[in-house]
This record gives C-alpha cells, structure tokens and sequence, in this order.
C-alpha cells in the first residue's frame, strides 16, 4: 500500500504470532490525515480491535509498534517510536514512547508500524527485513537481560527487546530499544505475555519527504533555535534533566517519603549538577537529537547510562535515600531487568510506608537502602515478596491496606512531581488516560513553577491550559517528535527573569486566561489556520508530508487522539470515578495548616469535562465525538 504523502513508508505489517501469519495491515491516506501516526495512530488500530473485557496478558490483547511521519527525517529529535496496548498495569490503553533506534530501521525495512496479535507456543524473536520477515527460536535468549539480548542479536540492527521482568509477567516491565526505554504500563510484560523476547529491524529505505529543500531549511532553524534556548541549549546539556531536581525541591514538587513530602533536605546529593560534577563521562542523546540530555557514567569500570530526573526522584528523596552512587548501581540494575524506574520507586515508597505503619512487614524502611538491589531482582523473578510488589501499588494497596497513600492514578504510579505543589499537574494526573504520568498529563508543572511562575496553588485556568497542553503534545507525539524541544516554546527571558516585570505580568494574567484557553479548545480546526514561531512542528510537517498542517490542525489531531484513548478506555470499564487521585493528595495538606497545599480535583474536573465536551460520567458527548470525526 503506497501514500501521497511524504515521510511515510507506506506500509504496516501485521503479524499473528498463533499461527505466524503475516499480512498487511490496511492503512489509507484518510487515515493518516487523521491519526497522522505514533500514538494516535496506534489509539484507532487498537479501538478497531480490541473487545470490552480483554485481558492484557491474554493472545486477544494486540501490540502496535508505530512510528510518525517526522521519524527517519532528521528533524530535531525526531527518532521516536510508540508501542501501545492494553497495559497489565491499569488495564486500559496504554503507550509509551522510546527515543531508541528501532523506529528509524523499522522505517527503513519499509514499515511505519506493526500490529502483533495472538502469542506465540514458545519463546520466539522476529527479524524484519525489506524482503522477508521471519520467526527464530528465542530460547537461547530467554532469561538473559536486556544488555545481554541485544549484544546476541547484534550491532547492525534496530532492537527492540524485553529484560527477565517481562518473561516474569511484572505489572510494569519495560522494553528497551539501544539504551533508551519505552517504560511505563508494562508493555514489556506484554511482550511477555506472548512469548516474544525481541524484534530486530533492518533496511536501506529512505523516508522520502514531500518538501526536502523547504524541510531542510526549517529544520535548521529549529537547532539554531534549540542551541540558544537556556533550557534545551544549555541546561539538559550540561546537566542532563536532573537539573530540574534543585528546582524541584525549591518548590516543594519533589516527591519526598511516599509523597509526604515536596521537598528533601538532602536533595543537592542528588541533583543533576551533582551528578555532572562528580559522575558524568560523557553526554549522550538519541539519534537526531541535538539537546543530548542523556548522561554516561561508570559503575564497577563499565561505563553505563546514568539515571534520569524521574529516577533520580523516585529512588532518591522517594525512598529518603541520599546516595547517588546507590541509584547509578539500581537504575543499572532495573536496565538490565528490564523494570520501569518510576513504577518500582513508587511500589518500593508505598511498601516501606506499609512497614512503617505496621500493616505489612517486608523488611523495607525509609532511609535504609543496603537490602533494595536484593529487592529489586526479588521482584524481577516474583521471588518472595517480589511477587507482591511485582503486582503495583493499586494491587498492593486493595490487597493489604493503605489505599489513601497508595500514589496511583488509574493504576500507574505517579512521576516524581508532587501535585499538592502544583495543583494543574495534579489534574493531568487524574486525567491521563494512561494514569500517572507527567506527560500525558499535559506536563502543566512547567508553567507552575519549573520554567513559569504561575501561581501553583489556584484551580483557576488549569483545566483550560491542561487541555491545550494534552492535546498539543499528543499531536506530537504522533508525529514522531520528542516533547523537550517544546520547552523553547516559552521564550528564555521568561524564564530566567523571573523578576523582570513582563514575566510577572505574564504569570499574573495566566490564572486570569480560563476563558480564552477553553475559547481556543474548543474552537475548530479551521479557525486557528496559524503557525507559530516558536512552534515548528507545524511547518516541518507540512514540509515533510505534503499536508495542510497548522496549528489548529495539529490541535485537532492532538484531541482526536485523547478521545479516542478515553473512548477505549471506557469501553473496558473505565468511568469518571478513575479521575482520582489518592487522598493524601486531595485532603491531607502538603503544608500543615495551609488548605492550599492540596489538589482541589472537585474544582477542575467539572470544568475539565466541560471544556472537553465530556458529560458528567467523564463520556466524550456524541456531539463532539461528530467534531472529531469518530462517529
């Protein structure tokens, strides 16, 4: 199947791993102008075939592979994949993104996605080539780690492969592509679940774009724009985004002892200028990527990638840990694993809180680390009290207690920013269709203080500006892009003069802007035929495809998507009780005494559903399920 458009290989490869079947998975030009590709695109494939009480570990539940049009390119930090399913975690739709390289060579053997059903009688790895795709006995590699199954499989190929986590059906195993990982809701597990260990893809296929001169042209521009940004040229460089621990912890969102806590009185112990000063090797990035967030540093000799900003967090303050050496060792060791970093810092707080509580005694204790890496491969082969803790807070908390501190939402632990210190964030997390995640949410601590300074505390403007932020950044997601470039959307001076008198005035007047951001939620495509310049994802995808782009469009698809995942999800149980957040976010203060600390969720979620044109069970209204195009 052949495209007009540019930036795509045209084609997407279905597999049945019950019976090996291989076919071709129709896809039409229609539906790239409306699902555009990634995530989006994996939302329609799986409404189209998933039924209502599916469960995620059986053969019926369907895994995409997807990649956007932008992948293959060059654009900035384009070299993104997605896999979705239904995740083991929390039992709707789930994706999760990876800056690894299997999308760019998944492309390059001619495919813009896979769509993997059935499960396979025993262990099995597919090889993806131009010309052939094939089925190998993966028993040899079954039980090895991540690191291990990628240097068997070796250098030459794209990878995409699965740890002893995800053998051992643990609720949040990841997978992993080169170094990077797609790491939230157990997508690992679910490759598990059908006894596929790895996928390799190779080729020689260019990704052809409708306008390359013009394309090309854009694109530098945007690394000129990205360099000179403080945030993308300077800071996620040097400090990799660890540096947003300091500020963080300045504003009490840094997720402290089960979320007690926003702040951590040893937290520059594990600040990303710490871990540049006393750990960094080198700095490295994901192909095309010209930020170079990622760290390398040493463990035992070998030099290893370094943790991110949400492990730092999780297995850090989280844990009231203070060793950095100690969370390079774990995040190594939950790499090779295969476990995602968030999840098992966030499963690991709540334990060590039902210790302390006296409602369960699994040896866990704030402050006291030397048992975690034993913990750790515990729960990687459900062995002891691994297998508890293999199951996610949700399961733990309904099995033995403590539901008002078990941070969740939806079933997926929370990232590591604590919401009482920034009450838009918390709305996202309740929202997110996936459950805790910051990015999903719509990422609104960036305006609460990690870049702007609006006032954390108000619900005025939140759900307002929560849309934009999830709709806009699904659509880029679905292009193929990654989500930091965006931070050079907010001019630098903004951010770094927090006392210049237009940043305070900016910050004042965004509580007072609800009205407006719902106006241009709502409105349609066709009314906001603008691009913007420190947005340039629209005119780069207009360049590479050939589409009429804009922002209005971009927005559209962006919402198109949401709902259509919100659609899934209601399909398989979902209702408006799951835009929850636990208690001690909602009703506990995070600042004894100050009412403001707390997420008022009663205050926006009416109005979130409102704007969205849901009812009140949280359903998308058939009228704008028409506006979307999904009816």
């Amino acid at each position: 199947m052949s495209t007009r458009y540019g930036g795509y290989a045209g084609k997407v490869l279905k597999i049945n791993l019950s019976d090996r079947e291989i076919g071709e998975y129709p896809w039409t030009d229609a539906d790239r102008q409306m699902y555009l590709g990634g995530k989006i695109m994996a939302a329609k494939i799986l409404y189209d075939n998933l039924q209502a009480g599916t469960d995620p570990f059986s053969p019926d539940n369907v895994l995409v592979v997807s990649t956007g049009p932008m992948t293959g390119t060059n654009a900035p930090s384009s070299s993104r994949f997605n896999v979705s399913a239904l995740s083991p975690l929390t039992g709707f739709c789930a994706s999760s993104n990876c800056g690894g390289d299997f999308g760019l060579a998944l492309k390059k053997a001619g495919y813009d996605a896979l769509v993997i059903t059935g499960k396979s009688a025993s262990p099995v790895w597919i090889e993806i080539t131009e010309d052939a795709v094939q089925f190998h006995d993966a028993g040899h590699l079954w039980g090895k780690t991540t690191g291990e199954t990628q240097e068997t499989l070796g250098e030459k190929v794209g990878k995409m492969v699965i740890g002893p986590a995800g053998e051992h059906l643990v609720r949040y195993a990841c997978i992993f592509s080169g170094d990077r990982t797609a790491g939230r809701a157990g997508l690992g597990a679910v490759m598990g679940s059908k006894n596929l260990k790895a996928i390799t893809a190779t080729g020689t296929r260019k990704t052809e774009m409708r306008h390359p001169e013009k394309a090309r042209a854009i694109f530098k521009g945007w690394i000129k724009m990205l360099k000179a940004h403080p945030l993308t040229g300077e800071a996620l460089p040097k400090y990799g985004t660890g540096f947003l621990l300091r500020i963080m912890n300045e504003h009490k969102v840094l997720a402290t002892r089960n979320y007690q806590h926003g702040a951590f009185k040893d937290y520059d112990m594990l600040s990303g200028q710490t871990l540049a000063g006393k750990h960094l090797i080198k700095t490295i990035g994901c192909t095309t990527c010209h930020i170079n967030c990622g760290r390398q540093v040493e463990l035992n000799g070998k030099r290893i990638k370094g943790p991110e900003l949400e492990t730092l967090g999780l297995l850090g303050p989280n844990l009231e840990n203070n060793s950095m050496e100690r969370i390079i060792e774990w995040n190594y060791l939950l790499d090779e694993l295969g476990m995602d970093t968030i999840s098992t810092g966030g499963v690991i707080g709540f334990a060590m809180e039902l210790q302390e509580k006296g409602l369960w005694d699994c040896g866990l204790h704030f402050g006291k680390t030397d048992n975690i890496a034993e913990v750790i491969e515990s729960i990687a082969y459900r062995r002891g009290i691994g297998d508890l803790l293999a199951e996610g807070t949700r399961r733990l908390s309904e099995r033995l207690g403590g539901k008002d501190f078990a941070i969740h939402a939806k079933g997926l632990e929370l990232a590591a920013y604590e919401p009482r210190g920034a009450v838009g964030q918390g709305l996202g997390y309740a929202t997110a269709n996936r459950g805790g995640c910051h990015l999903n949410a719509g990422y609104l601590v960036l305006m609460e203080g990690l870049g702007l300074g609006m006032n954390p505390y108000t619900h005025r403007a939140k759900a307002a500006l929560t849309i934009l932020n999830q709709n806009l950044m699904e659509g880029i997601s679905a292009a193929g892009c990654c989500l930091f470039p965006l931070f050079s959307f907010y001019p630098g001076w903004l951010i770094t003069h927090q006392r210049n008198p237009i940043a305070q005035f900016v910050n004042a007047v965004l509580p007072l802007s609800g009205g407006l951001v719902g106006l241009l939620d709502r409105l349609p495509a066709s009314m906001m035929p603008i691009h913007l310049p420190l947005f340039p994802y629209t005119k780069a995808l207009a360049a590479v495809t050939g589409m009429k782009m804009n922002v209005g469009v971009l927005k559209s698809i962006g919402e198109r998507g949401f709902t259509l995942e919100r659609l899934l999800n209601i399909r398989m149980g979902l209702t408006a009780a799951e835009d929850a957040l636990p208690k001690r976010l909602t009703d506990e203060p995070q600042i004894p005494g100050d009412p403001r600390t707390r997420v008022p969720l009663g205050k926006m979620l009416g109005t979130y559903y409102r704007i969205r044109g849901w009812d009140a069970t949280g359903a998308p209204r058939e009228k704008k399920q028409k506006a979307l195009g999904l009816k």
